[in-house]
C-alpha cells in the first residue's frame, strides 16, 4: 500500500453538492424536525399497529422537490459523489423516519432504484424504477428467511421454479421492511432457481407485484415493542406466478445482485446513523447545561464532561471511516471498498448506540420513554448491528481478509515477529 493511498486526499465538494448539503441543513430546520410532533400525533392516534401514512409525509415530499433535494443517493440522478452525498446523508439521520423518505433517499426502496438502475430491462425501468424516482410508489427487498440464516445469503430456501413463460415462487419470508406501507407495490424476491447449480449460481431475483395471487403479508414485526409505519413484515408466497420477464438480472446471478444491492445499502445506513449520533450528543450537550444536580449543572461535573468528550472522539473516528470507505466507492468501485464498508457498518452503529446511551443517562428516565427522540433512535440503531449483515459476519470476513493481506511496508515478517 502506498503512502498516497494510505492518506488519500479527499477532492474538495462541488458547488452544487455545497450548495444542497445548505439546502438541507435549511430544510431539515424549518420543515423536517418542526413536522416530528405531526408524524407522532398521526401515528399515536391511528394506534401502534396502524401503518398508514402521516399526511406530513407527502406534504414533506412536495417541498423537498421544490428545494432540489431529490433521489440524490443516486449519482445518475443527483450527479453528487458518495463523498458529497455522506454529509447530506448524515443530515437526514438526525430525523431517521421521516428525513430520509422526504428526499426520497430511504430503504428499501433505494437499493431496489440502485439495482433496476443498473440491472433492470428497459420495460422494468419504466414500470417500476420511474415511479420510485417519482415517489409514487414504495416498495420492499425480500431476502431474509426465518427458518435459515440469512446472513449467508446462499441459505435461502425460497424456491422460484421455471413452469413455461412463468416463474412460480413457493416461501415465506420475514423481517421484510417496507411491506406494510399502504404504498409498497412491489417486491424483489430472492430465491433459489437452481439448487444443483454452484453455490453463489443457485439463486435469482424476480419482481412481484404486491397484488400477485398467492402472495400474502402477514404480520409486521416491532422493533424492541414499536412499529415502524413501514413494517417489517412476514410475508408468505404459495404459488405465486410471475412472467420470465419479470427476472431482475440474469438467472443464477442473485447472490450478485444481492451484494451489488447490500454494498450502497450498507454504506448510506452508515451515512444516516452518524446524523442520529450527532443529535444524542447535541441533546446531551444542551441537557447538560440547563439540567441542575447537587448544586450545579451537569456541564460542571467531569464524568459528564467526560461522557460529552468520548462522544465527540467516538464520532470523529467513525465518520473518519465512513468518508473513507465512501471516497473509495467514487475512486475505486463497490468491489474495493467492500471491506472498508464493512468495517464501517460494524464500527460506526457501535460509536452511535455508545454516544445515545451516554445521552440516555444524562437525560435519566426522560431518555428510556417516549419523552425525548433518544429511545427510538437506540432501536433503529441497535437492530442496525443486525440488518445488513450483522456484526459477526462482517468481522469474519474481515478477519480472513486481514489474514491474506500482505505485510504493510513490505517489512519482513521475521522483525515483527523477533522476541526480546
Amino acid at each position: 500500500m502506498t503512502g498516497s493511498a494510505m492518506y488519500p486526499a479527499y477532492p474538495a465538494p462541488s458547488p452544487e453538492a455545497v450548495g444542497l448539503f445548505d439546502e438541507m441543513r435549511r430544510f431539515l430546520a424549518e420543515e423536517v424536525l418542526p413536522a416530528e410532533e405531526a408524524y407522532d400525533r398521526h401515528r399515536e392516534e391511528a394506534g401502534a399497529d396502524d401503518h398508514t401514512v402521516p399526511p406530513v409525509m407527502e406534504e414533506l415530499k412536495t417541498k423537498a422537490r421544490q428545494r432540489g433535494l431529490w433521489n440524490l443517493f443516486l449519482p445518475s440522478e443527483s450527479g453528487l459523489t458518495q463523498l458529497e452525498y455522506a454529509t447530506i446523508a448524515e443530515l437526514s439521520g438526525w430525523s431517521i423516519e421521516i428525513a430520509p423518505e422526504a428526499i426520497n433517499c430511504q430503504a428499501p426502496d433505494t437499493g431496489n432504484m440502485e439495482l433496476l438502475h443498473l440491472v433492470g430491462t428497459p420495460e422494468q425501468q419504466d414500470r417500476w424504477l420511474k415511479p420510485l424516482l417519482a415517489g409514487e410508489i414504495r416498495s420492499a427487498f425480500a431476502m431474509t428467511e426465518p427458518a435459515v440464516a440469512s446472513s449467508d445469503a446462499t441459505n435461502i430456501e425460497t424456491r422460484i421454479e421455471r413452469d413455461g413463460d412463468e416463474y412460480v415462487i413457493n416461501g415465506r419470508k420475514w423481517w421484510i421492511s417496507g411491506a406494510a406501507d399502504p404504498r409498497c407495490k412491489v417486491l424483489v424476491v430472492m430465491g433459489k432457481t437452481d439448487p444443483e447449480a454452484a453455490t453463489h449460481r443457485q439463486q435469482s431475483m424476480v419482481i412481484v407485484p404486491v397484488d400477485t395471487p398467492g402472495v400474502e403479508v402477514k404480520r409486521s414485526y416491532p422493533v424492541f415493542g414499536r412499529q415502524d409505519q413501514h413494517g417489517h413484515c412476514v410475508i408468505e408466497f404459495t404459488d405465486a406466478r410471475v412472467p420470465v420477464r419479470n427476472l431482475l438480472g440474469e438467472e443464477g446471478g442473485g447472490f450478485a445482485a444481492a451484494q451489488m444491492r447490500l454494498g450502497p445499502g450498507r454504506i448510506h445506513h452508515v451515512m444516516r446513523a452518524l446524523g442520529a449520533g450527532e443529535r444524542a450528543l447535541a441533546m446531551m450537550v444542551d441537557r447538560a447545561k440547563v439540567r441542575t444536580a447537587f448544586g450545579g449543572v451537569l456541564a460542571e461535573q467531569s464524568s459528564v464532561r467526560e461522557k460529552i468528550a468520548e462522544s465527540r472522539i467516538e464520532l470523529e473516528q467513525a465518520r473518519a471511516l465512513c468518508h473513507r470507505a465512501a471516497f473509495v466507492v467514487d475512486s475505486e468501485g463497490n468491489k474495493a471498498a467492500r471491506h472498508l464498508i464493512a468495517a464501517a457498518k460494524v464500527a460506526v452503529p457501535r460509536a452511535v448506540l455508545s454516544v445515545i446511551d451516554r445521552a440516555i443517562q444524562v437525560h435519566g428516565a426522560a431518555g428510556v420513554s417516549d419523552a425525548t427522540v433518544l429511545a427510538t433512535l437506540y432501536g433503529w440503531h441497535r437492530a442496525m448491528r443486525i440488518f445488513d449483515g450483522p456484526d459477526e459476519a462482517h468481522l469474519t470476513t474481515l478477519g480472513r481478509a486481514e489474514l491474506g493481506r500482505e505485510p504493510m511496508f513490505d517489512l519482513p515478517l521475521s522483525i515483527h515477529n523477533q522476541f526480546r
